[in-house]
């Protein structure tokens, strides 16, 4: 029984022995992870911060419009960076936020580039069809056609009265409605030029039905050169064919459209200045008005 109590206990100490060192092997193997997870860490940190990974320049930065690359004078005035910017501490989500709120830009998609170290801009414009005049510069067209001359002088494109308009003169519009002063505009687009169609009227009147307007004519082809919004109830084109009532604009719209496409021939029918004025408020019983 001596001999058996005495193997057992030194079998007992043997057995403590090795779980005591498998303890410390443990111990050691876990502080050397940590040891090499913090110096892989530290090295990824350091090669993150470090002078390979900032965009100093705005010619590290490529923003297109299209198959358009913008100059660096134009990226640095929409991002207005202050250098040197990390590139992994730069957040392409804030900035596409920030272009999209400048009134010539809809959309823009920011994504960063490793090799060579910079972002990639996509951006797309709002494109302006009209210009707009408030009512309070309505006077202003006088210069651009006037009513009461001979339908010839109407029937060009029209043109501002300055060949460089002033900001606060006039805005642009798009097709969806917004609105792009036109200094904000020219500075995005230096090669930029007004479009030829011409609105009459406040913005905030005519918006809520803006975007039905246009779409008409652009779906029909109309050579519209003029939209007068001045009075809600009876919205005025003007086109080669001569000066178009339209009435309320939310009203039969499609079917005065439909009528104003029919009546396309008066053109051949009547000579230049005939015309006075086409009356199709009521698009069964359209009105041609005739000079005596």
């Amino acid at each position: 029984m001596t001999g058996m109590l005495s193997v057992s206990r030194q079998d007992l100490v043997k057995r403590r022995q090795k779980l005591r060192r498998h303890r410390q092997v443990k111990i050691l193997t876990a502080v050397w992870r940590i040891l090499a997870t913090s110096s892989i860490a530290g090295g990824m940190f350091w090669i993150i911060l470090g002078p390979v990974w900032l965009i100093t320049t705005p010619g590290q930065i490529l923003m297109r419009s299209g198959n358009q690359i913008l100059p660096q004078k134009t990226v640095q005035r929409l991002l207005q960076f202050s250098y040197p910017q990390s590139l992994w501490r730069i957040r392409p989500a804030a900035i596409a936020q920030s272009l999209e709120r400048q009134p010539t830009i809809a959309q823009a998609i920011v994504k960063r580039r490793l090799f060579p170290p910079g972002l990639n801009i996509e951006i797309q414009e709002r494109l302006p069809v009209a210009m707009i005049q408030p009512s309070s510069k309505s006077n202003a067209t006088n210069c651009l056609s006037n009513p009461q001359a001979p339908s010839k002088k109407v029937t060009s494109p029209a043109i501002p009265c300055s060949q460089n308009p002033k900001g606060d003169d006039i805005n642009l519009i798009d097709a969806s409605g917004n609105l792009i002063p036109w200094e904000k505009y020219i500075a995005f687009n230096p090669q930029g030029k007004l479009p030829a169609l011409k609105v009459l009227g406040s913005p905030e009147q005519y918006h809520p039905y803006w975007v039905l307007v246009y779409q008409a004519i652009r779906e029909n082809y109309l050579n519209v050169m003029e939209i007068d919004f001045r009075d809600p109830t009876n919205v005025i084109f003007k086109m080669e064919l001569g000066t178009v009532h339209l009435g309320i604009p939310v009203v039969q719209l499609d079917q005065k459209i439909q009528r104003l496409r029919e009546m396309g021939n008066l053109k051949a029918k009547f000579k230049s200045g005939e015309i006075v004025y086409i009356d199709i408020q009521s698009p069964d019983y359209p009105l041609v008005q005739l000079h005596q």
